[in-house]
């Protein structure tokens, strides 16, 4: 047994006895876990390289925090309410378009973001109260934004873990855009129905009427939604159009929530902010601990062993290994996983269509924010509908999850014929 090998077991059993059988936060189950590596593999405990895996995905964590800040901020101020009121009147006849249209929505701060975790906390905060309005029950609203998180984080104009894996082997993140339509589009419309479309249908809106609150809109008129449009320009002029220089998300959410405090009711901003922080703190400390384990995962040796392993492994079992281990490795982080794992199977899949081939490895490795314990999307979805336990939401995600795996793998199969096709 390789010593490489030793060191992976031993932080992944670290990890599990620390989460599991401790019951430490997971923030602080990795970083034990990352430590152990480091005493195993002889590098004593580098509190450089520890430092270093913390601020990884500092980025990350600012948009989380100004993205919780900004929808606290929006809702305190009554937009939500008046959004969801707006959205039921107009489209309540028509179910499947509205799931479609709010899935659309949810997926679009991911798109533009590359997160799917900026997609859940922002438009899938704005949606949830829709959702339940229609008729659906909790556990299925969160299920349906989460998904959106995972198909907004994949679909262009923006996929980190496309670009971390292109980056990887040296291939530009040009002609993407098409592959991961295709990918994202039918499974998104799938879902969305799937999960929601039979309680939708059942929707009594003489009964859903009566809960509206339309009195936000009376009193504030179009002035509510002004913290919305502000962000969605922001967005769209940095972003898409390019006209503006890109001032960053996380300065994005901190102007618009600066707006909204002057646009609909007063409100604690200084306990509005602390409560946001608050909420948030959690998945931050998760971040923190990924960063620390991919970190020693490379300092030791080990990341290096399991590419090696990868590009190893028999062609004809190479696609259903890329099927599963990315997924599970997800449970440490998506993008870790599309860097870890995602480059060493696009080399080994080098006599299909690269770009195709990328697209479609990024689109599975995106189910890693769905995997326990990070689970970014699961659990933020979770949250912002108000369910307790994220297992609930997981176990409703199951079939669409089973069904972008195996769409993802007939995909990458067909690269060939799908590209030239196009």
């Amino acid at each position: 047994m390789s010593t490489e090998l030793i060191i992976f077991i031993v932080m992944i059993g670290v990890f599990m006895l620390c989460c599991f059988w401790a019951k430490l936060p997971v923030g602080v189950a990795m970083m034990l876990s990352a430590v152990a590596g480091c005493i195993v593999g002889g590098k004593g405990l580098p509190v450089r390289h520890l430092v270093e895996g913390t601020f990884s995905y500092i980025d990350t964590i600012l948009v989380i925090s100004t993205a919780m800040v900004f929808m606290k901020v929006v809702e305190k101020s009554g937009a939500l309410d008046a959004l969801s009121t707006v959205i039921i009147k107009r489209f309540h006849r028509y179910p499947a378009i509205l799931l479609i249209l709010i899935m659309l929505v949810i997926m679009f701060p991911g798109m533009i973001t590359g997160s799917s975790t900026a997609a859940v906390l922002s438009a899938g905060s704005i949606m949830a109260p829709v959702l339940l309005l229609m008729g659906i029950d909790t556990v299925s609203a969160a299920a349906i934004i989460a998904m959106g998180g995972l198909m907004g984080m994949v679909a262009p104009p923006v996929n980190l873990p496309a670009m971390i894996i292109g980056g990887g082997i040296d291939v530009p993140f040009v002609g993407f855009g098409i592959p991961l339509l295709l990918l994202t589009i039918p499974i998104a419309i799938f879902s969305a129905l799937f999960l929601g479309l039979k309680p939708a249908s059942k929707m009594d809106y003489s009964k859903v009427e009566a809960k509206l609150n339309t009195e936000i809109t009376e009193k504030y008129g179009i002035r509510i939604y002004i913290p919305l449009v502000v962000l969605i320009l922001l967005m769209a002029l940095t972003k898409i159009f390019k006209v503006i220089p890109d001032i960053g998300m996380p300065l994005m959410f901190v102007v618009s929530a600066a707006v909204g405090m002057f646009t609909g009711r007063k409100f604690n901003i200084f306990q509005t902010i602390a409560e946001a922080v608050h909420s948030s703190l959690p998945v931050m400390g998760i971040l923190m601990g990924v960063g620390m384990f991919i970190q020693i995962m490379t300092l030791t040796g080990v990341r290096g062993f399991i590419v090696m392993t990868c590009l190893g492994l028999p062609e004809s079992v190479r696609l259903i290994a890329a099927g599963i281990s990315i997924p599970l490795f997800g449970a440490v982080s998506s993008f870790g996983a599309a860097s870890v794992l995602g480059v060493p199977f696009s080399l080994a899949f080098l006599n299909m269509d690269t770009v195709y081939t990328i697209a479609g490895l990024s689109f599975i490795a995106s189910l890693g924010d769905m995997m326990p314990p990070t689970a970014l999307a699961g659990i933020f979805a979770a949250q912002v509908t108000g369910v307790e336990k994220y297992t609930a939401v997981l176990k409703k995600c199951m079939i669409p999850m089973i069904v972008m795996v195996i769409y993802g793998l007939i995909f990458i199969y067909f690269s060939k014929s799908i590209a030239a096709f196009f």
